[in-house]
């Protein structure tokens, strides 16, 4: 049987008046028409964009409520977004699933403090499968990701004291923790139809089923987290404990093997945050379903801030948001800041291989993100080689945080538009509804010159 066959079976049907919702996304597109740009291949050979195509509006609470009845009650003017933390081909031509991360959320300051806001708590992560037809994004099927019993994990923080805080929407009323909540990014789907996830909270690498159930979620050596309504194990290294905040796992690949490498999204924060956020060195893991457990851990080292975004200065702004296999053991990895990004070639390398080296012991010092030049400390730093600078092809939006490889010389590049969210007190009108970004969600297909 086909391993999309379970899709099928699965398939979630959104009506809202009696029209598919697919049907809405079809009506309402933005953009320009596919094969935009596509005559910019007279660029000497350069990267150019081929095709574009966008998400149109389909109300949040319409979209929650059609998956799961009664899960959002006040959307507060939200369309469904979020849905470019990762894309992974479906099969069939111009057809990915995505994912959605936990949901809208923001920051305002209060009393001089920083506090994470969820305007729709009820909201449940999804994993979303599209299809690319002309301009237009069309939501083709949903699956809400849910606790062993089918009930939404949703995106609300886990654990007091580690997590941040949930508030409403206007920062003034704290929410509950969560300990099924997941912060979902990256996504592949293995030949048996499951799914798998990782998420920014543990950080852990979360296994679900073709319907959307967790079956378990790998998490960090004393993570300690209780109360879930699914499995949890502790597969992960411990030394995972010191990620950054809303900086866990971001990229998922999966490998011809099956194996499945996982991306740290930003450098650990050890031994301290200034550590962390100075630091260039952050870390991939290869995990193995078949085994349950961490069989390797390399060093990747971001190149400075400036040459990935000559407009940022910021070290900590830097980002990998994902991981693709393209043959064997060889990445791409994408190195990003909110406006520009960078996709580079790498070789896992088995001589590369750090795990349980002193490197995952936290009372190292100076510790890996601490080293200003791990290779001259003989840290075996994973070489790379710099395949295309998106900042430099015209029609890529910012914040690309899915990328998938479509063929030889061609990938797909979604954007996570942040469900039109913005930080701070203005990100809602007076009535408590939404004040939209006009960002929108778009894949962009970009033709390399020299494949890969």
């Amino acid at each position: 049987m086909s391993p999309h066959a379970t899709d099928r079976r699965r398939a979630h049907r959104f009506v809202a008046g009696g029209v598919p919702l697919a049907v809405i996304a079809a009506l309402v597109a933005a953009g320009p028409a596919a094969g935009a740009g596509a005559g910019a291949g007279d660029r000497h050979g350069d990267a150019h964009v081929v095709g574009t195509a966008t998400l149109g509006d389909i109300p949040l609470g319409t979209f929650s409520n059609e998956l799961l009845p009664g899960s959002v009650d006040n959307d507060r003017g939200v369309d469904l977004g979020g849905i470019g933390s990762d894309i992974y081909p479906a099969g069939r031509k111009g057809e990915f699933w995505t994912v959605t991360d936990r949901g809208p959320n923001g920051q305002i300051k209060v009393d001089g403090t920083k506090r994470r806001t969820f305007p729709v708590p009820g909201f449940d992560p999804a994993i979303v499968k599209i299809r690319v037809t002309g301009d237009t994004v069309k939501v083709l099927d949903a699956i809400p990701i849910t606790t062993a019993s089918g009930k939404p994990v949703t995106g609300l923080s886990n654990q007091e004291g580690r997590d941040e805080a949930p508030y409403s929407y206007d920062a003034r009323t704290p929410l509950k923790y969560n300990p099924n909540g997941l912060d979902t990014e990256g996504i592949v789907r293995a030949a048996d139809g499951t799914f798998w996830l990782v998420d920014e909270y543990g950080p852990s690498l979360v296994h679900v089923s073709a319907r959307g159930k967790v079956l378990t979620r790998y998490v960090p050596n004393g993570l300690g987290l209780t109360g879930a309504g699914y499995r949890v194990v502790e597969a992960m290294p411990s030394v995972l404990l010191h990620r950054k905040i809303n900086r866990g796992f971001e990229g998922l690949a999966q490998l011809p093997g099956g194996d499945l490498v996982m991306a740290v999204q930003s450098p650990l924060s050890l031994p301290d945050t200034d550590a962390g956020e100075a630091s260039r060195t952050t870390r991939l893991l290869r995990f193995s379903p078949k085994k349950q457990a961490v069989t390797a851990e390399y060093a990747y080292r971001f190149d400075p801030v400036d040459v990935v975004d000559p407009s940022e200065d910021d070290t900590s702004e830097l980002k990998i948001s994902s991981v693709v296999a393209v043959g064997g053991n060889r990445l791409l990895v994408e190195e990003r800041t909110d406006k520009a990004a960078r996709l580079h070639l790498v070789r896992l390398d088995r001589k590369a291989d750090i795990l349980g080296s002193d490197w995952d012991d936290d009372t190292t010092s100076p510790s890996l993100e601490q080293l200003d030049d791990p290779a001259a400390s003989g840290v075996p730093v994973l070489s790379k080689r710099l395949v295309v600078d998106l900042s430099k092809v015209a029609g890529v939006p910012g914040k690309i945080e899915g990328v998938a490889r479509v063929d030889h010389d061609t990938l797909a590049l979604i954007n996570d538009n942040d469900f039109g969210m913005t930080d701070g007190t203005g990100a809602f009108d007076a009535q408590g509804r939404l004040v939209d970004s006009g960002i929108e969600t778009s894949v962009v297909y970009v033709r390399l010159p020299h494949g890969i």
